[in-house]
């Protein structure tokens, strides 16, 4: 008999339909589920893991915080405790009676991992079993049978790199983490978390809050012109652009001119280059864009992977291999209904003249490989599945074209711009809604052409500061800094959610206790929030993979590293603790004690953990509210103008509410009839548009209504769309990088 080893159930499941000569049966073995089948003519037994089957820690000696020196972690043996018994006794008692085990876990190097722990506990019982591997980027019948066909030798090193990172990560994670809780006083579930990765990942969020918060908003002005040339009205600003100067823009304002002449007119052909293809980071910042959280999409990828809609999730790679038949997976997704009409005028082209970008030896990039019915899926599912065929089939579209057009205006000797903007060709962007292109036609023009000014608009607004971090940006930035890799990084995001650091939906702000924790550790060690000393470490990474340095040597070499930053952290502990202590007090206060008048009133947890909020004099005050148990609290300045209590807001991650403190309040009597109003967080991105206040002269009294044109190409320029036009060379500088 064969064992093979999958990474999950649902992989497994099809790997074994795959396979099979004939029919495959569910049975448990030691109390986990297997697949069994023939194949080739011989039996298999297909064991499906979940994930990993082992978990890195200390011994149980160095399990408690208060009585151990967190500094003998750094050098504490390091075990892997099995966690899912039945499927380990499972592996155990198979290979007993199997002279061949095969690794098909996921093609990276946390699959390798996870595949060297079952083949660690299959060698406990049988030291002779022989191992191969088996690799594929799609679990779809072609590349199944091609792997298993070609087996190939496990790699002991990879395996080797990725439980160094496992056994780097505890060590940083558990001695940092248990230092700062303790001087902090933050024990129990609200001990201050700090990681290798984590921690420069944080720190970059809250560097971004401080330039907001620095910045200086300044005002400048802008002007422009309702034209009108036949009844077909276009809009001009004036060529000055920002005025800085408040007194200048008035001036300019004043003046009112009715008509302006045309002085010259500038076209210019623009190509937008198709996009290149998925790769995970691209994929992932896409799929933020789109509503989804880095996590939520990387899981909804790895599902449709493993039910063998879509490839590997996992890649670095921008570019399609040579042997991957584009035109057999067209045919493919033709049958789709939602897509049948768009794969069909691809499939017209006589030529497949895919884009490109940075391309690696990995998986291929991420693309369908089989077709599948909205029915099939569930609507998260179906929106990433139609998001990765849509760009599979815009990368294989033609550039779209534009043609840009200035218009240069004298209006009674002040210059101002008229642009346009033609689609010459939608191109790739028909095929993707996610990248829109839009068309702005101006009225037909010459060179000394009188145009009617119907009126000026002075517009005031203000300067905006950098904006906040969305998940897709900060997973761009972690990825040029090297922080984590394309399967962590997701996950190490959610974390910073998980434990409180960051709150709000589309942008990432961070609460002020993580304000307190990168604050002192910026102070006192700064090197434990830069992303040169993990990146590093990631570089050794690939030395083990490479056979270049063992596991044990990398990971001797990092806590020697880290014995020096504790060395740094004892010296400052004194002042660290005091700090941070004053700033989470600071923190966790939500406003006067109505009833004391002289106590705070904090954020507490109760015996069973359990968040409330109650006076910091008890117990000479017993004031106190309850608080939703879900969800992160956002103080607020605010008081409930009818009880006068404070009032917090309450965040999710897809949404916000606030409420006031006093449970009996009245603006809670429609509580009962539904649920607490929760209110979308429209957070700015650095797209969206700037805060205006427009300055009109006064109109008329009795001003007739301008008529609306009969053209129905006519119309008025908004801002937006000139910003587009303006900077047509990075509309879609995201998607074609």
């Amino acid at each position: 008999m064969d064992i093979i080893i999958s990474e999950k159930a649902i992989a497994g499941e099809r790997i074994a339909s795959l396979l099979a000569d004939g029919k495959v049966s569910v049975r448990s073995v030691s109390g986990a589920k297997v697949f069994e089948f023939e194949w080739k003519g011989s039996p298999v037994r297909l064991i499906p893991l979940r994930g990993h089957i082992s978990d890195v820690e200390f011994p149980v000696q160095y399990s408690n915080w208060i009585g151990t020196d967190v500094r003998k972690l750094i050098d504490a043996e390091i075990i892997y405790s099995p966690t899912e018994r039945d499927i380990i006794n499972c592996i155990k008692d198979s290979a007993l009676e199997s002279e061949r085990i095969i690794v098909a876990t996921d093609a990276d190097r946390e699959g390798e991992a996870i595949g060297l722990e079952a083949l660690v506990y299959a060698k406990e019982t049988n030291k002779n079993i022989k191992v191969e591997r088996a690799y594929f980027s799609a679990i779809i019948k072609e590349d199944i049978e091609k792997s298993f066909s070609s087996l190939e030798k496990f790699d002991y090193n990879f395996a080797y790199s990725a439980n160094a990172r496992r056994e780097i990560d505890l060590i940083w994670g558990a001695v940092l983490t248990r230092f700062l809780s303790l001087i902090s006083g933050q024990l129990g579930k609200e001990f201050l978390s700090v990681g290798r990765v984590q921690t420069p990942t944080l720190a970059l969020i809250v560097d971004r809050e401080k330039e907001r918060l620095a910045f200086e908003s300044k005002k400048y002005w802008e002007i422009a012109a309702h034209c009108d040339k036949n009844k077909e009205k276009f809009l001009a600003l004036h060529s000055e652009g920002k005025f800085w100067n408040e007194k200048k823009a008035k001036e300019v304002f004043a003046k009112n001119p009715k008509s302006a002449v045309v002085k010259k007119i500038e076209k210019k052909r623009r190509t937008l280059k198709k996009p290149v293809p998925f790769n995970t980071t691209e994929f992932l910042r896409a799929a933020t864009a789109i509503g989804f959280s880095a996590s939520k999409a990387m899981s909804l990828a790895e599902t449709l992977y493993q039910r063998g809609f879509t490839s590997y999730p996992r890649t670095d790679n921008c570019v399609y291999p040579k042997n991957l038949d584009l035109r057999e997976i067209l045919n493919r997704l033709v049958s789709v209904r939602e897509l049948e009409r768009d794969v069909t005028k691809i499939l017209g082209k006589k030529t497949l003249n895919p884009s490109a970008g940075k391309e690696t030896k990995d998986h291929p990039p991420v693309h369908p490989v089989s077709a599948v019915q909205k029915e099939m899926l569930n609507n998260d599912e179906w929106k990433i599945y139609e998001l990765i065929a849509k760009r599979f089939l815009a990368t294989l579209a033609d550039d779209a074209e534009t043609e840009n057009v200035t218009v240069l205006l004298d209006a009674e000797g002040e210059p101002y711009a008229a642009r346009g903007q033609i689609i010459i060709s939608a191109g790739w962007k028909a095929f993707y809604p996610y990248s829109k292109l839009s068309e702005i036609i101006l009225p037909r023009l010459d060179v000394d052409d009188n145009v009617k000014i119907e009126k000026l608009d002075l517009f005031e607004k203000c300067t905006e500061p950098p904006a906040r971090y969305s998940q897709g940006s900060l997973i761009k930035l972690m990825e040029e800094n090297n922080l984590g890799t394309k399967s962590t990084r997701p996950a190490i995001i959610q974390k910073l959610y998980s434990r409180r650091y960051i709150v709000g939906g589309t942008s990432l702000e961070p609460s002020k206790v993580a304000f307190s924790v990168i604050d002192s550790l910026e102070k006192h060690c700064v090197l434990v929030t830069k992303p040169e000393m993990t990146a590093n470490v990631e570089k050794e990474m690939d030395e083990i993979a490479a056979g270049k340095k063992t596991r044990e040597e990398v990971v001797a070499n990092s806590g020697k590293y880290l014995h020096g930053v504790m060395e740094v952290l004892f010296k400052e502990k004194d002042s660290i603790g005091g700090e941070l202590r004053s700033a989470l007090r600071f923190s966790s206060v939500v406003g006067k004690c109505g009833k004391c008048g002289n106590g705070q009133l904090v954020i507490r947890h109760g015996k069973s953990g359990k968040r409330f909020v109650g006076c910091s004099e008890y117990p000479r005050c017993n004031n106190s509210f309850p608080l939703p148990q879900k969800g992160a609290i956002t103080l607020t300045s605010d008081s409930c103008p009818e009880c006068g209590a404070p009032i917090v807001k309450i965040r999710n991650i897809r949404f916000s509410y606030k409420m006031c403190l006093t449970m009996t309040c009245v603006t809670k009597n429609d509580w009962g009839k539904k649920k607490e109003q929760k209110e979308k967080v429209e957070e700015k991105s650095s797209a969206a548009p700037e805060k205006t206040k427009v300055i009109e002269k006064p109109k008329p009294a009795k001003k007739a209504r301008a008529k609306k044109s009969s053209s129905k190409k006519a119309k008025i320029i908004s801002e937006e769309i000139l910003n587009e036009i303006e900077e047509n060379e990075e509309i879609d500088s995201a998607n074609s990088q």
